[in-house]
């Protein structure tokens, strides 16, 4: 039977938790999202120069050559800033996803070399073209992410990983349990990599992408087989 907690002891009930602070409108006018973008690069430069106690909305503002006021039409604080720095960087991702790797039809792309792109894009932290995220920014991720964002995130990869190898036009894809222990591994290893310090740039990360992608195409290999 069901019980209220006590007022005391271990059945007390704990605080709720304050509220992160979260980006206040997400722009649709090319004029916003103009002004948004430069507020993302500023925060780049004086995080890779300073780190996050570099980063105020002050510096921001004036990195950025606009009013506070305007900065603060859009972020309330560094930590909303942090936060729409986060989820930019994954639509990002799922947007590089989406063009490079999905969207292309099979005649226009060997299975092979799609399921390469698959992984290199996941994989690697310092992709060309993509925004810069690395170990500081994931010890951070703490102040704005809710287990609900980490799911969202995996089950927006998800849907491109198993759209990629439905892309690939094989006779025998790989199951769906299989691609989710590939994402699994692949984007895990990342944020594992990542929290140790071994993001892109260090000695070992191209054999590690390498090896990812060889498990991957190894994986569909098998199906084959």
């Amino acid at each position: 039977m069901y019980r209220p907690p006590s007022s005391r002891g271990f059945g007390k009930k704990a605080p709720a938790a304050a509220p992160s602070s979260k980006p206040l409108k997400r722009p649709t006018q090319a004029r916003g999202k103009f002004t948004v973008q430069a507020i993302y690069d500023a925060f780049v430069r004086i995080w890779e120069a300073e780190g996050w106690d570099g980063v105020t909305t002050r510096a921001v503002a004036l990195e950025t050559g606009i009013a506070v006021g305007t900065l603060y039409d859009y972020f309330p604080d560094k930590e909303a800033l942090l936060s729409g720095y986060v989820r930019h960087c994954v639509e990002a991702l799922l947007a590089r996803l989406d063009a490079d790797v999905v969207a292309p039809p099979a005649a226009a792309l060997a299975a092979r070399e799609r399921i390469a792109r698959l992984v290199r894009i996941t994989c690697d932290s310092r992709l060309d073209g993509l925004p810069a995220f690395d170990h500081g920014m994931l010890l951070l991720e703490h102040r704005v992410a809710e287990p609900k964002h980490h799911l969202r995130v995996y089950d927006e990869l998800a849907t491109r990983w198993l759209q990629a190898f439905a892309a690939c036009g094989l006779p025998d894809p790989p199951t769906d349990a299989t691609v989710h222990a590939l994402l699994t591994a692949a984007w895990g290893g990342r944020r594992y990599r990542l929290l140790r310090g071994l993001g892109s740039g260090t000695p070992d990360d191209a054999a590690w992408v390498a090896e990812m992608d060889e498990i991957a195409w190894r994986s569909v290999a098998a199906q084959r087989s």
